[in-house]
C-alpha cells in the first residue's frame, strides 16, 4: 500500500507540541512523497470563539471551518515546518466532537495514515473523561500513529 496522505490531526491544546508534530508528519511524509492533511477539528464553542477573537463576520466565506483553521496560530507553525522541507499539504478544519470529527475528516481525505498527540493518562483518566486519540486509535479506517507528549 502506497503512503499518499497522512492526516496530522491537529487540536486545541497542540500549541506547545508543534515540533514533535511536525517531525512526526514530516517523518512519515516525506520519504514517501506524501501529502499532509493538517485537519483541525472545533467544537461547536471553540468555532464561535476563534470566528469571534479572529474578527470574522459569521456570513462571509472566509468563516468556514477550513478558513479558521488555516488562520490558527498552530497550523501556521506546521505549515512552517513542513514547507521547510518542501512537503506538500493542505488544511482541512471541522466543527464536531473531536474524536469523530478526526475520522471523519481521515476517511474524506482517504488517508493513508493519522497522526495524533496527547499526552500519558491513568486508566481511569480515561475512562472518566474519555480520550480523543484512544478513540481515533481504535475507529479510525487507516493506521495512526500516536506521538505522546510528556507534559
Amino acid at each position: 500500500m502506497a503512503l499518499e496522505t497522512v492526516l496530522s490531526a491537529v487540536g486545541p491544546k497542540d500549541s506547545g507540541r508543534v515540533d514533535r508534530l511536525a517531525e512526526a508528519a514530516i517523518e512519515v511524509a516525506e520519504p514517501a512523497g506524501a501529502t499532509v492533511v493538517l485537519g483541525h477539528v472545533f467544537t461547536e464553542e471553540e468555532y464561535e470563539e476563534a470566528l469571534d477573537r479572529l474578527g470574522f463576520d459569521p456570513d462571509s466565506e472566509e468563516s468556514t471551518p477550513d478558513g479558521v483553521a488555516q488562520r490558527h496560530s498552530t497550523i501556521r507553525e506546521l505549515v512552517g515546518g513542513l514547507d521547510a522541507v518542501g512537503v506538500d499539504h493542505e488544511i482541512r478544519g471541522a466543527v464536531g466532537e473531536h474524536a469523530r470529527s478526526i475520522v471523519e475528516m481521515a476517511t474524506r481525505a482517504g488517508a493513508d495514515r493519522v497522526i495524533v498527540s496527547g499526552r500519558r493518562r491513568r486508566p481511569s483518566g480515561k475512562a472518566v473523561f474519555g480520550s480523543t486519540a484512544q478513540e481515533v486509535l481504535l475507529t479510525a479506517p487507516c493506521p495512526v500513529t500516536f506521538v505522546r507528549i510528556d507534559n
